[in-house]
């Protein structure tokens, strides 16, 4: 059996706490040895989203083979030198000491360096917190823009959704990634993402401006980007010319639509590739006919 503990701070964020604790939970409705528990330094938690949870204040009894997990607050760019207890941070190093792997999600890496335990490792933090948790821990060495980092132990993810991902990488390097894979279909989970991944893909990186006719196109393509979209049907869903649709939405997004879905192609692509996937066949998945566009827009990529 080994024991997931939760280590749960005031204003936790229900997402990174429920994420993987799903994972873990649902792990362990498939089989899997796997007991979820909770420890905060008060019986009851209040949540970022303004739900109260009532937690054992005990400490996490775990051992070498066992997981603690921070999940990260509600921070708004200002965090407290001072998260945790004397005592918790204590008890995460020694955890850390004797064998045992701590993981963190989005500003919980501030409770993991507060330990002590970002001390030389590479680690990562939501994107917004990055800067932060450098100058906070200067001899931590933190990796900007990705989903999870793990160094000697110690795991390090993302803001949010993130930890989900972290949970399905930690069931993958303990059982395998068909185990993984079922966790995720049985969440209805889209795929495991790499680590490396970035954490602001090509939708959410070009979504952020206030044109409708550039989102209702931009949908069309999310949906469809695996196919042929000829600028004239792109056109036509959003009930403009070409060349209107095609000057606002390179003023929106900085991309033509045909540029934007060959974003969208090599991002899947490269997921892929990453899961094992052959060039040709994450190539034929995505929608090119054979791999030589993909090879091209992958070292366009490498050199940009």
């Amino acid at each position: 059996m080994s024991v997931v503990g939760f280590l749960l701070t005031p204003g936790v964020h229900l997402l990174d706490l429920a994420g993987p604790a799903q994972v873990f939970s649902t792990a362990a409705d498939l089989g899997l040895d796997y007991e979820v528990r909770y420890s905060a330094a008060r019986e009851e938690v209040v949540t970022a989203q303004g739900l109260a949870l009532r937690v054992a204040t005990d400490a996490l009894a775990t051992g070498p083979e066992d997981l603690v997990v921070v999940p990260g607050w509600r921070a708004g760019g200002r965090v407290p030198y001072r998260i945790l207890t004397e005592g918790q941070a204590a008890a995460l190093t020694a955890h850390r000491a004797a064998g045992g792997t701590v993981a963190s999600v989005c500003s919980g890496a501030f409770a993991l360096g507060e330990a002590g335990l970002l001390d030389g490792r590479r680690c990562t933090t939501h994107h917004g917190l990055q800067d932060l948790l450098a100058h906070r821990f200067p001899r931590a060495r933190v990796v900007p823009d990705v989903l999870y980092v793990p160094d000697d132990g110690v795991i390090t993810s993302a803001g949010i959704a993130s930890g989900i991902d972290l949970a399905l990488y930690l069931v993958t390097a303990r059982h395998g990634p068909s185990a993984a894979a079922a966790i995720a279909r049985e969440m209805v989970v889209y795929a495991r993402r790499n680590g490396d991944e970035p954490q602001a893909g090509v939708m959410l990186r070009h979504r952020g401006h206030l044109v409708d006719v550039v989102h209702r196109v931009q949908d069309v393509i999310d949906a469809r980007f695996h196919e042929p979209l000829p600028l004239t049907e792109l056109a036509a869903s959003a009930r403009v010319s070409e060349r209107t649709l095609t000057r606002l939405f390179t003023a929106a997004t900085g991309l033509t639509p045909l540029r934007y879905q060959q974003g969208l192609r090599l991002e899947r692509a490269e997921h892929l590739i990453g899961a094992g996937e052959t060039v040709e066949a994450a190539a034929r998945a995505v929608g090119f006919r054979d791999a030589r566009m993909l090879r091209r827009l992958r070292s366009r990529s490498e050199a940009a």
